[in-house]
């Protein structure tokens, strides 16, 4: 075992396009599905990081956080992008042997109920929690017989590369919608192929028939012949800000309902919904803030100084179903209801584009070390090119479905399912072969 090196010896200053990787506390999780993020990953030299090589984590060892979210642990295997990484000064390693126990056992063992409970209950510090590596060395760990830790985990991981799977094809749904959008609504590729002489690509001849054939030029920017460049918030037919509710409920506040933060939009784009939070609030308060069938959630408030704030989310029916009360967006975010729901599909794709493209950060300020979307402002400068109602209709019955199918896999069961066969697995309470079973017919149990 060993922690990371001294903050100063890795600080920013050290940093450099390639290299040797630095885990930091953003690239773990206590999400038991992600092992390890690759994501805003850091670099030191390859001569840097020989002068820490005790802080070395290569593939097998388990990574723990020591301060701040201190239930983060992450795994090294062999679907790491990278065979070997720094731990920062913020993390610590737990290099496995090999002869005495499996390493992606013992990180569904600490991934698991019982010892993030231990973890977290066990905090040092006051204002910022802390665990570090003397405690990590007292934690005792159930081992079963060396084969028998290699099936548990086998049945464990089986459920995690299925939901990653799902993953995988929820993306690609979401690039396909995004593929579509920019070229019909960013490049107007249908357009300049029928201005050219040329027949739209993959394109059936009723569709295409739908756009014109040329561009029009105005003060705002080209849009389409026929078409208009509209503010955002004129295509709106009701907005309103979000609620946060009571904890537990009182008088007031005691209609239980489920609050999409900004936090969760990732999560709830893969359809999986377990760490949204169920409050309680008043009739009157959902009463204009339930969410239904195509409306959209935006951020407007959070962020941090590497990720702006205006993530979005479109609604459907498939996820909404998957909570057992009413839903609707956390304080820090909005409802936005579209004046019908081919619009409603425009406006969350043009939302989806101008986050990617880092467009969000011209409509945010600073304000007491929070960051603010400026949403009156993006309502009146964000400009929607908004085509004839065939058109609208057409890209709705494409995207749609798409949107629909990524709400509708089975991440969320699965995902219970793991969760529930985890704990008692690593604790001896199944039989391997009741969950050999349950994991061949996950959706029944």
């Amino acid at each position: 075992m060993a922690t990371g090196p001294f903050g100063s010896s890795i600080g920013a200053k050290y940093f450099a396009k390639s290299g040797v990787p630095v885990i930091r506390g953003s690239n773990l999780s206590a999400d038991v599905g992600i092992r390890l993020s690759d994501e805003g990953l850091v670099f030191v030299s390859a001569e840097k990081a020989t002068e820490f090589q005790r802080s070395i984590a290569e593939r097998g060892d388990l990574v723990f956080t020591c301060w701040g979210t201190i239930n983060q642990v992450g795994l090294i295997d062999e679907s790491s992008g990278y065979p070997r990484y720094v731990v920062s000064n913020k993390q610590m390693k737990l290099s496995v042997d090999p002869g005495k126990a499996d390493s992606r056992f013992l990180y569904y063992v600490f991934s698991g109920p019982e010892k993030q409970a231990e973890i977290l209950g066990n905090g040092i510090g006051s204002s910022v929690p802390g665990f570090n590596l003397g405690q990590l060395k007292k934690h005792e760990v159930l081992l079963p017989p060396l084969a028998e830790q290699k099936k548990i985990a086998g049945i464990l991981a089986a459920l995690d590369d299925r939901i990653t799977l799902l993953r995988e094809t929820n993306a690609t749904l979401e690039a396909i919608a995004q593929a579509l959008f920019k070229s019909w609504f960013v490049d107007f590729d249908p357009v300049r192929a029928k201005m050219e002489g040329r027949a739209p690509e993959g394109m059936d001849d009723a569709t295409a028939a739908l756009f014109p054939d040329g561009l029009d030029e105005s003060e705002l920017g080209v849009v389409p012949k026929g078409w208009t460049l509209t503010p955002f918030g004129r295509l709106l037919d009701h907005t309103i800000g979000g609620d946060w509710g009571s904890e537990v409920p009182d008088e007031k506040d005691n209609v239980r309902v489920a609050i999409i933060r900004g936090t969760d939009i990732p999560d709830l784009r893969a359809a999986a919904t377990s760490r949204v939070p169920i409050r309680y609030t008043s009739e009157k308060k959902l009463a204009t803030r339930r969410i239904k069938d195509g409306d959209i959630v935006l951020e407007v408030s959070g962020g941090s100084k590497d990720q702006p704030t205006g993530r979005a989310l479109y609604l459907t029916r498939e996820l909404l179903n998957q909570f057992d009360c009413p839903v609707e967006p956390a304080s820090f975010c909005r409802l936005l209801r579209s004046k019908t729901k081919d619009v409603g599909v425009l406006l969350a794709q043009q939302l989806t584009y101008i986050y990617g493209q880092g467009k969000t950060w011209d409509y945010q300020n600073q304000s007491t070390g929070i960051s603010n979307f400026q949403t009156a402002h993006f309502m009146e400068a964000e400009l929607v090119a908004v085509p004839s109602d065939d058109v609208l209709a057409a890209f709705g019955q494409v995207v749609r479905p798409l949107l629909e199918r990524m709400h509708a896999t089975q991440i969320r069961e699965l995902a219970a399912l793991r969760d529930t066969l985890l704990p008692r697995l690593i604790s001896g309470q199944l039989r391997l072969p009741d969950a050999a079973q349950a994991l061949k017919e996950p959706m029944n149990v």
